[in-house]
Formats: C-alpha cells, sequence, structure tokens
C-alpha cells in the first residue's frame, strides 16, 4: 500500500501520525519527487470510483495561480489527467494507494473503515 503524501503538508503529517498510531504497513512517496504519471492517476480514477475533480489539489497555490477552477470544468477527463500527471502539487493528497481501495483526502472515518480490519 502507497502512502503518497507531501512531507510539508500539515494534513499528510496528521495523517501520517494517524497511519503510525494506528500501525498500519505502507510505503511512503512524496508527491513532488516522485510524481504521479498519466497511467497511475488513470488506474487510480477509474478504481476509485471518484469523480476527476476530488483528485485535484483545489487549495493549492498552484491550482489557484493556473486559475484551474474556471478551466477544468472545460476539459476533457483525459486533459485533466494529463495536467494532474504535469505536476504533483496539483494532486490532492494524502492519497492511499492499495490493491482493492483508493483513499484521496485524509477523512478519519473513511481511512478507519479501510485500514482498520477488526
Amino acid at each position: 500500500m502507497f502512502f503518497i503524501q507531501y512531507p510539508k503538508c500539515s494534513t499528510c503529517k496528521k495523517a501520517k501520525a494517524w497511519l503510525d498510531s494506528h500501525k498500519v504497513d505502507y510505503v511512503d512517496r512524496h508527491i513532488k519527487e516522485d510524481n504521479p504519471s498519466y497511467k497511475e492517476l488513470k488506474d487510480w480514477y477509474e478504481r476509485s470510483g471518484l469523480e476527476l475533480k476530488r483528485f485535484f489539489n483545489t487549495s493549492g497555490q498552484l491550482y489557484k495561480s493556473m486559475q484551474l477552477k474556471d478551466k477544468i470544468p472545460l476539459m476533457t477527463d483525459e486533459e485533466k489527467l494529463e495536467l494532474l500527471a504535469s505536476d504533483g502539487m496539483l494532486v490532492k493528497r494524502p492519497l492511499i494507494v492499495a490493491d482493492d481501495f483508493i483513499l484521496v483526502g485524509f477523512k478519519e472515518k473513511e481511512w478507519e473503515a479501510a485500514l482498520i480490519r477488526n
């Protein structure tokens, strides 16, 4: 299972602490140094069942400076995936990528339901 994150992100730090406190095994991946590829993003998007816009870091500086709020609704899925693959800072984080599920963003109840097996 991959934990894809940006170390300076406060939400990512909380998520990492949560994973560690729950003794969840993961492989840490720095989203800026190892940006997800178009192929990876397409696979994760298709497996997640989520809308593609959920994969965008809408609160990020790059998203805002590129004025993507107005541009994304006019783009095809292929164009959105290519854009996401161009810079890891555009991708919502943290991400959990497991064999049987994808988690986008840190929502403790979602993570608990998916990661803590009783």
